[in-house]
């Protein structure tokens, strides 16, 4: 009989002086570096592996008991997934940030410079990538059994520069010199098919002669708090089938050798490459089958790996939509079930059906992802097939139950067949999702009223709310080290696991011991983020003005531009009465735009050119700063938002499903100027209509002027300040090297200014001045900071996933 094999490892241990050596062996053994020779980047690495080293553990029996205990599983598919750094959210998930540090000292290297050295992962943009994040974070904290699924891109979305006040694209060389938190596993590779043509057989299509390119799995692990357990996060990179064509190569055609590696391996270079040509077009539609496809080949294996057959794969396997971005999944599992596994339709769609849920993140129509019939039939032909015979039954049914209402066909249909014919993917994910959900309590609504209204006289019971949330550790106790010190001696530190417990703090809201602490943790924030701004944009700000800020990605939705009109409107205010007692204020501002958004980039440009005019003038002084931080990502996020004295949140009512960026800065002692709108509501909620602005039209209004014809000139006309600020733009007196430069954003806001801007000018402005008023209290301003902090309780994203677990997905904690 063979030997029984005798495996045996050294388990690491967390003393100073263990990682120490360990530090120190991965060092030598891993990067191949000594003391004489190492670099920064090098100590980095050593850190990286000797921290991921002690997380192993965690991950194996995170692993290994959802197995044993056959657990049912959750499956996140999303397009991003916005990480941020890796490394010092493990160290305080596994409680070794301190030890570390000091055997960071003990061996001579500079640990703080090194974790600075650390990229941001190149893994999303906005709010949604960073909710993913969250909830992985979350998944693992409760020790809910999941994977996160999505694509490795190369060079993220883009690294942004500001060259002469414009946004210039460059790549996001974030994987250039290796990720050692990931894991290659070349075994986990799985063919995705692209293009061919389908061919009649035995009753059935068969898909052939066509474009392969291999997915293959990058595994990084997610820590939970007090590693209650470990989540995964598998990346999919692409690579071509065959290799490089020697033939054309030895002829000297080395452009055509690897023309045909390069089309496949594209899949994974970017995040969402400009669709504004065909090829960008297929390309973006490439890269969501390309990771879909992956995951569920991932997905089915796995199941069959422990299970006989596919029977109970509705009781084994949640697939959860983030958007609409992996509805393609939908087709994807009918194609596999009927093609590969030869069930038949009927049992195939009610497994899809009791395993898919889908959140829908936007109301906005031009956001609504829709496919053109002709492109998936090219790229795709077995799935468009698919989606018609999913249609065909679907319509069947809808005829059954409303065999009068014609107009109800059209508008629910999968198709549509307006113009050039196109697929509705968001119906399509709504039509095969037990559950589907919103993020605010009034985007749900909407939801409900509005874009899926069809639907709930279908069925009724499938819509749900679920509002977004944070994680506190990487948004508090990582961003805000200072305050998280102040609240842990006050409360104890159990509030990283149960954020009701910060209102114990509304107690101590009118203690002046305690706003005096208070108030010096957001004075530290305000001096980092000074020298910061320092260094880049090269600003200097006094660190005693109010710090006024909005950051996030572009969109004219989001209004960025009327935050500058109020800037414009003080800076003339202050120019007419410069010896008024002014409340000093730092306008900061930072976020990418779309590399096609031309709008968006133009107000990016406008931003830096008010910036210029108002940071140069002798008259203005510090009493008006304006600053545009280039390049906004997780880790400048977690230095702006704890420095933040107000939380620009202003977007037009009706327009934002969620946010999350208002829940850090409320978590982080800034008080919210915003709209009746998204999670806005919720928040003003919980820490009282005194303790937030409130401005604008509510999203009834907003509807009912643009059904009455709204005519944003009678505003303008009507308002003195306003048509100051807006004819100073047209006049160019903030280009005035190019007077015309921001004639299109003057129309824009003249002619339709479809996001009523100028309707909500005048309240702004208004509030603007109430925030002047309550700042110039500190003791009434700090209380109001407090008691947002002890309000934040619900907005938790342990809370959100514990209810996506017991109401959608009916997952358990693994045991």
């Amino acid at each position: 009989m063979p030997a029984t094999p005798i495996f045996q490892f050294d388990k690491p241990t967390n003393s100073v002086e263990a990682l120490r050596r360990s530090i120190s062996n991965r060092l030598v053994y891993q990067v191949g570096k000594d003391l004489r020779s190492a670099t920064q980047r090098d100590w980095l690495f050593a850190v990286f592996h000797a921290v991921r080293d002690r997380i192993m553990d965690g991950w194996r029996e995170s692993l290994a008991q959802a197995e044993e205990q056959d657990a049912k599983r959750v499956y996140y598919l999303s397009l991003e997934f916005l990480t941020g750094r890796a490394l010092t959210n493990a160290m305080m998930a596994a409680d070794i940030y301190e030890p570390v540090k000091q055997a960071c000292a003990l061996l001579g290297a500079d640990f703080d410079a090194l974790i600075d050295l650390e990229p941001d992962a190149g893994l999303g943009n906005g709010g949604l990538g960073r909710l993913a994040a969250c909830f992985l974070d979350s998944m693992a904290t409760l020790g809910l059994p999941g994977m996160g699924y999505g694509i490795r891109y190369e060079y993220g979305m883009f690294a942004q520069r500001i060259v002469k006040g414009q946004q210039v694209e460059e790549p996001d060389y974030w994987l250039v010199n290796g990720y050692p938190w990931e894991f290659m596993r070349p075994e986990f590779s799985y063919t995705v098919r692209f293009g061919g043509h389908l061919v009649p057989q035995n009753g059935h299509s068969q898909w052939v002669d066509t474009e392969d390119v291999i997915a293959t799995a990058y595994d990084s692990g997610v820590p939970g708090h007090q590693m209650r357990s470990v989540v995964t996060m598998r990346l999919w990179s692409a690579r071509a089938s065959g290799g490089v064509n020697l033939d054309a190569f030895n002829r000297g055609d080395y452009i055509q050798a690897v023309e045909a590696k390069n089309q496949s391996e594209n899949v994974s270079r970017v995040l969402y490459p400009d669709d504004r040509t065909e090829h960008g077009h297929e390309l973006r539609l490439r890269q969501e089958y390309f990771f879909v496809s992956a995951s569920l080949q991932d997905i089915l294996r796995r199941h069959l790996k422990s299970h006989n057959g596919l029977e109970q794969l509705a009781d084994k396997v949640a697939i959860h939509l983030n958007d609409t971005h992996p509805a393609l999944a939908v087709p994807e599992l009918m194609r596999l079930l009927l093609d590969e596994h030869q069930l038949d339709w009927e049992s195939a769609w009610s497994l899809c059906t009791r395993i898919f849920s889908y959140t829908n993140h936007t109301l906005m129509e031009e956001a609504l992802e829709t496919w053109q019939v002709d492109l998936l039939s090219r790229v795709l032909p077995r799935h468009m097939g698919l989606i018609f015979d999913i249609n065909a039954r679907f319509l069947a049914e809808v005829h059954a139950r409303f065999p009068d209402d014609h107009a109800l066909l059209r508008r629910i249909s999968l198709i549509e067949e307006r113009g050039t014919r196109r697929v509705r993917m968001a119906h399509l994910s709504v039509l095969a999702s037990h559950k589907v959900n919103g993020v605010s309590a009034l985007h749900s609504q909407l939801m409900v009223d509005t874009i899926f209204s069809d639907f709930v006289q279908m069925y009724p019971d499938r819509f749900c709310n679920k509002t977004n949330g944070i994680t506190p550790r990487r948004w508090l106790s990582q961003a805000n080290p200072s305050l998280s010190a102040l609240i842990d001696s006050r409360i104890g530190p159990d509030w990283r696991r149960d954020l009701d417990q910060l209102a114990q703090l509304r107690d101590l809201a009118d203690e002046p011991e305690f706003q005096n602490a208070f108030r010096l943790a957001k004075q530290q924030n305000k001096r980092r983020l000074t020298e910061l701004i320092a260094r880049s944009p090269g600003v200097i700000v006094d660190p005693h003005s109010l710090f006024d800020v909005q950051v996030k990605r572009m969109h004219e939705y989001k209004r960025q531009l009327l935050n500058v009109l109020h800037v414009i409107t003080r800076y003339h205010r202050i120019l007419a009465q410069p010896h008024a007692n002014w409340v000093p204020r730092t306008v900061i501002f930072a976020g990418k735009a779309a590399s096609a958004y031309y709008m968006a980039k133009l107000i990016i440009r406008l931003i830096n050119d008010v910036a210029r005019v108002i940071n140069n003038d002798p008259l203005i002084g510090s009493l008006l700063r304006v600053v545009f931080i280039p390049n906004y990502r997780v880790s400048l996020a977690e230095i702006i938002i704890p420095a933040a004295n107000l939380s620009e949140q202003i977007s037009t009512a009706g327009t934002e499903a969620s946010g999350t960026g208002n829940m850090k800065f409320a978590l982080n002692g800034a008080l919210t100027i915003g709209t009746w709108d998204g999670a806005n509501i919720e928040i003003a909620e919980n820490v009282g209509l005194d303790n937030i602005f409130v401005f604008g039209n509510r999203a009834d209004k907003v509807t009912e002027l643009r059904g009455y014809g709204y005519q944003p000139r009678g505003y303008y006309e009507g308002n003195f300040d306003l048509k100051l600020a807006i004819d100073r733009l047209t006049e160019g007196a903030f280009s005035p090297e190019e007077p015309e430069r921001y004639r299109d954003v003057v129309n824009t806001l003249l002619e339709t200014d479809y996001y009523q801007l100028l309707a909500d000018y005048g309240d702004y402005c208004a509030s603007q001045d109430k925030v002047d008023d309550l700042y110039r209290h500190p003791a009434a301003w700090t209380r109001s900071a407090i008691l947002n902090v002890a309000g934040m309780g619900p907005f938790s994203s342990d809370r959100t996933i514990r209810e996506y677990a017991t109401d959608i997905w009916g997952v358990k904690p693994i045991q």
